[in-house]
């Protein structure tokens, strides 16, 4: 089969293709091949639409912010069931080992937005070193208290910055920081190559565990699945040094929301997830 090759578009260039509203520019493309396509958000609960269009669909298509859960129970009712597309990156919503047993493809659009998230995280990490929400809410109030400003307020420079996972996203996160001489540091159970690390001067770790310890930021970029589920939990956190900036854009069940609301309160660490 030879790859996609459009004479025109249909769509105006920045136009917003969202999944509902948009259809992912979507319905042109596949109506004028034959085929149908059906778009819902009533994709919650027993009896709705999405478990109802299961039982004849041969694709599902989800984003992975508001996703489609495929349970073993839905991909089980669906048997013309083809592939399983998420319209971004993660399959977390899909349950693999029930795809795999019913033939099931699963797919993510790999890159499509890594950058986006990298630059996020960056931004996230900022925010919080240098204090900006707390100092943003001051002039929100009609003031500006320099000194509760600059009580929390650091410099990023010479901070040792870890990454849990160093794929993609991980890996762009840690070139973008180091314009800030930051201490970058990353572990990942796939090594990065020499010449990237003497590149970038980053510091491998086998484990995350012994990682964090010594960390000022830790950023999570690794994906969802049962190793990772709630990897920061009761006895992990105690591996983060107090104070300690945390940063989670992967996914939230990386870590129990438990835990996280626990170490904020007595201001073991601080949170963006």
């Amino acid at each position: 089969m030879s790859t996609p090759s459009p004479s025109s578009i249909d769509f105006r260039p920045g136009e917003l293709l969202g999944c509902i509203s948009g259809e992912l520019g979507l319905r042109k493309f596949i109506e004028d091949r034959g085929h149908s396509l059906i778009v819902t958000s009533e994709k919650d609960g027993a009896g709705c639409q999405l478990e109802e269009e299961l039982q004849d669909a041969h694709y599902v298509i989800s984003q992975p912010f508001y996703p489609a859960y495929l349970t073993r129970e839905r991909i089980a009712s669906a048997p013309n069931l083809k592939a399983a597309i998420t319209a971004g990156i993660g399959s977390d919503h899909v349950d693999l080992q029930a795809a795999m047993e019913y033939n099931i493809d699963v797919s993510e659009v790999t890159f499509c937005n890594s950058i986006s998230v990298a630059e996020h995280v960056v931004m996230q990490i900022l925010s919080l070193v240098r204090n900006y929400i707390p100092s943003y809410h001051w002039i929100k109030k009609g003031g500006w208290n320099i000194a509760d400003c600059v009580e929390r307020s650091y410099d990023i420079e010479g901070m040792k910055v870890g990454t849990v996972a160093a794929g993609r996203i991980g890996l762009a996160v840690l070139k973008r920081l180091q314009a800030f001489d930051c201490e970058l540091h990353y572990t990942d159970r796939h090594r990065l190559p020499r010449d990237v690390e003497e590149k970038y001067n980053l510091h491998y770790w086998e484990d995350w565990k012994g990682m964090v310890q010594t960390m000022d930021v830790v950023t999570l970029n690794c994906p969802l699945h049962p190793e990772t589920e709630h990897m920061i939990n009761t006895e992990s956190i105690k591996n983060f040094k107090r104070g300690t900036y945390l940063v989670n854009t992967a996914r939230g069940k990386l870590c129990d929301k438990d835990v996280i609301a626990q170490v904020y309160t007595v201001i073991h660490c601080q949170t963006i997830l």
